[in-house]
């Protein structure tokens, strides 16, 4: 799957007419190796680690590009930052979001789905996409506020 990803950014990148570079590649791996929501911070401070030469600003550019590309999602929560996450075709999740830690939790729900749908279609309504992000506490977030 990780290979499938990479070639298929790199067919995006040759139709767009950039050519591949080094610094794009090592993002991609980094960012294909994050099983989270990352911000370009996040993602730009584990490649500096490693690869001192990339930019933050090379990193945020980068990460636009997966967007384009159909890679990633951008997520853009409370706080105002945006994160991003992979994207696996067919598979649909919805977020559960912390205003605490800032905490992500992806779920699936098949009624939430049902009930989108059939409120869509008694609108007369064909839905493209949508997402759900509910906003709260998460079970560590509001045990700290006990104590």
């Amino acid at each position: 799957m990780i290979l499938e990803k990479k070639h298929a950014f790199n067919r995006f990148a040759a139709g767009k007419g950039l050519r591949s570079t080094r610094q794009r590649e090592i993002i991609l791996d980094f960012f294909l190796a994050t099983h989270q929501h990352v911000s370009v911070e996040e993602l730009y401070l584990k490649i500096k680690a490693v690869h001192p030469g990339i930019g933050s600003a090379t990193v945020y550019r980068t990460l636009k590009l997966f967007v384009e590309a159909g890679l990633a999602r951008e997520v853009l929560l409370h706080d105002g930052q945006t994160r991003y996450e992979h994207v696996v075709e067919g598979e649909h999740h919805d977020h559960l979001v912390c205003t605490g830690c800032n905490a992500v939790i992806e779920f699936e729900n098949e009624t939430i789905e049902k009930l989108q749908d059939e409120i869509a279609t008694r609108h007369g309504f064909l839905i493209k996409s949508h997402k759900l992000e509910i906003y709260g506490l998460c079970a560590r977030c509001r045990a700290a506020a006990k104590t």
